[in-house]
């Protein structure tokens, strides 16, 4: 008895690591927005890190992360390393290529609670009186992650937070302050 019970596990367990492994290799999760402000007032609050606190939906999730910037100011170059709770994890992002008021590319590395590489990416297009703000991120899964795949949606789960993230970064853009600064 008990040597066919453990065939039937074993065999399950092969069919499921079968089923796993032919999930997609890669994934892409893409929201847009059109946010009512110029292309140069959405653009700088995305390609200056230190700015992402204001509208980034992590930073509402662990409030108390730590930071930490180097490189570049803004644009090609810039980084920014975080260390929070384990809504937010371990990583860096780093700006791989900046043009102004266009396109954003970073990298972006996960340490923690998972280890992954990907792919980010934020599109300007001038939309009438405003701007339409793509927020693309995509990246490879491995065993791992077309197992998660099969428990989580990513694309909801991300997705919605990128929608957070959009509509956060059409409040700071649009905001007096902001208007004033384009001003000065």
């Amino acid at each position: 008895m008990l040597p066919t019970i453990l065939i039937v596990i074993a065999a399950l367990i092969v069919i499921l690591v079968i089923f796993i492994s032919t999930r997609p290799n890669s994934f892409a999760v893409k929201r847009s927005l059109t946010i009512p402000a110029s292309p140069a007032a959405v653009f700088s609050h995305v390609n200056d890190l230190h700015l992402w606190q204001a509208w980034s939906p992590w930073a509402k999730l662990d409030p108390n992360a730590k930071n930490n910037f180097t490189g570049a100011p803004s644009g090609t170059g810039a980084s920014m390393s975080w260390t929070g709770n384990n809504k937010v994890g371990q990583g860096r992002m780093t700006i791989a290529d900046s043009r102004p008021n266009e396109f954003i590319r970073f990298n972006l590395e996960f340490f923690k609670p998972f280890k992954a590489t990907n792919t980010a990416e934020f599109t300007f297009q001038p939309q009438g009186s405003g701007t339409l703000v793509t927020w693309n991120m995509s990246g490879k899964n491995n065993f791992m992650g077309k197992l998660f795949s099969l428990i989580i949606n990513c694309d909801k789960m991300v997705g919605g937070q990128f929608e957070q993230g959009l509509a956060s970064l059409s409040e700071v853009s649009t905001s007096p302050t902001q208007k004033q600064l384009l001003k000065n």
